[in-house]
């Protein structure tokens, strides 16, 4: 058994920090990291890359809508092209920093809002595959699994894997449950790390009502700015690695290489 940890990092801006990316960095082995558009400023997009290529940690794009307020948690009704371009734009400013490393981009995942509307979306998830397609058609995609999104994306042509969210709610669909609603977030490390030994056994898991869902992943998330984010990322890799299962990158590199190209 094999599967990859991957958290959303570099999320700080300017003066407001958020998480501990140098923590979660000696755990995950994946990191999707901000580009600017939800959160990231050039200083922090530099020191996150950095510290990922010295970690072998691979690099994801962690593309959002233009909404630093909202922290890409607002759906924005954006034109297809204009957001084709955002998504590229947003590439090419973390190509530039990893290429600063080292290393290169090596995969793409939207974020927040952006992501959980290409679940359904069809011309805005229509519009981030040729973004990734323009950019680089050797890019790997992640996503939720039965998404329009990676449907869209495989028949691009696009390298596409399903990700779980260790600490995030199931509704009997297998869509997130949204984070106002109560229960949405998940805290205990031990039931998380549980949880996530299942996913990656392949083995159902309870959705939020009760009901018993299968969630296929190639890569299981902790959001680094949910409370005790440390904490669930250790416990769920201890826990893997306690009962054989290989924790590394779905992107299966975790060497350094050179920059992806535009």
């Amino acid at each position: 058994m094999r599967i990859d940890l991957n958290s959303d990092l570099g999320e700080s801006f300017g003066r407001w920090e958020l998480g501990d990316d140098t923590a979660l960095l000696s755990v995950v082995t994946s990191a999707n990291v901000a580009c600017g558009f939800h959160a990231g400023d050039p200083s922090v997009l530099r020191r996150t890359t950095a510290e990922a290529a010295d970690r072998g940690v691979a690099v994801g794009g962690h593309v959002s809508y233009r909404d630093l307020a909202g922290f890409g948690r607002r759906f924005v009704d954006v034109p297809p092209a204009e957001l084709t371009d955002e998504v590229i734009y947003q590439l090419g400013a973390l190509s530039a920093f990893t290429s600063v490393a080292g290393d290169r981009v090596r995969y793409v995942k939207p974020h927040g809002a952006l992501y959980n509307a290409i679940v359904h979306h069809e011309e805005q998830a229509a519009a981030v595959v040729e973004a990734v397609r323009a950019f680089d058609p050797g890019l790997p995609v992640l996503g939720l699994p039965g998404s329009r999104f990676l449907a869209l994306a495989e028949k691009a042509g696009l390298a596409t894997y399903r990700e779980a969210f260790a600490d995030r709610a199931y509704t009997p669909q297998g869509t997130l449950v949204p984070r106002r609603e109560p229960g949405a977030v998940l805290h205990d490390p031990e039931a998380v790390a549980e949880r996530c030994l299942r996913i990656a056994r392949g083995e159902p898991v309870e959705a939020v009502d009760g009901t018993r869902i299968l969630v296929g992943a190639d890569s299981l998330c902790v959001h680094g700015d949910s409370p005790g984010a440390v904490e669930i990322a250790r416990a769920v890799s201890e826990r893997l690695r306690a009962e054989g299962v290989t924790v590394a990158p779905f992107t299966g590199a975790s060497d350094t290489a050179p920059p992806a190209s535009a």
